[in-house]
């Protein structure tokens, strides 16, 4: 009897000395616990100042203005890893950055081919469903983007979200409209080095790919 209360209390306090180890590793012993994720290293910087000028179309951008973070997102929209990091990422940095005033977020144009230009024309028809337009367009991206008849397609999801025939015809033919697009993803090229989507802006510093949320935190929070 004597023997079982003495296992009994020494496996407690095995038991309590697992709970307080990460706290251990970080605070006495200068590690890092098991879970935390390395920051990506960026791959140059831009003037912010010269970033955040507003070029041919008006910005689209979620979150305060005020936010100690700026992320700038220049993506495409027949892109597979933006639609990755849209659909896998993006609910989390919204969720826990862009709507709690850590994070404004700035999303432009950088459209690779016809079809890219096309949805991002509509995003900006749909005015202030632009965000989710986009949204839609990334999630069924696999639905328009490679399949033949993406007019169709296009069609069909953008009466989602009021379009009808003659709305949808009329954004998809304005000509200034397809001319600023083109303009956005000209000057992220000639005057902040974008050659490939998504590349995102935080705070100036340049990143490239599909960026998981544990990397998106990394990132932030030692900027917050």
């Amino acid at each position: 009897m004597i023997r079982m209360t003495a296992l009994t209390t020494t496996r407690r306090r095995f038991l309590s000395s697992l709970a307080v180890l990460p706290a251990l590793a970080v605070g006495g012993m200068g590690l890092r616990p098991v879970w935390a994720q390395d920051a990506p290293e960026p791959a140059g910087t831009v003037d912010m100042e010269a970033l955040l000028e507003t070029g041919e179309l008006p910005e689209k951008a979620l979150g305060a203005e005020d936010a100690p973070v700026t992320i700038v997102e220049y993506a495409s929209m027949t892109c597979s890893h933006c639609a990755s990091f849209h659909v896998n990422t993006y609910p989390a940095l919204k969720e826990q950055y862009i709507d709690t005033g850590k994070v404004r977020f700035i999303m432009r144009e950088f459209p690779f081919d016809p079809r890219a230009e096309a949805g991002f024309m509509l995003a900006r028809c749909a005015e202030d469903r632009y965000f989710p337009m986009v949204k839609v367009l990334f999630e069924r991206q696999d639905k328009w983007a490679p399949v033949q008849d993406a007019r169709t397609a296009l069609f069909n999801i953008a009466k989602l979200a009021g379009f009808s025939q003659e709305s949808f015809e009329a954004c998809l033919t304005n000509q200034e409209l397809l001319d600023d697009v083109r303009a956005v993803r000209a000057r992220g090229a000639s005057e902040f080095g974008v050659n490939a989507t998504p590349t995102f802006f935080i705070n100036g510093k340049k990143y490239s790919g599909a960026l998981s949320i544990a990397q998106m935190s990394a990132i932030i929070d030692p900027l917050l």
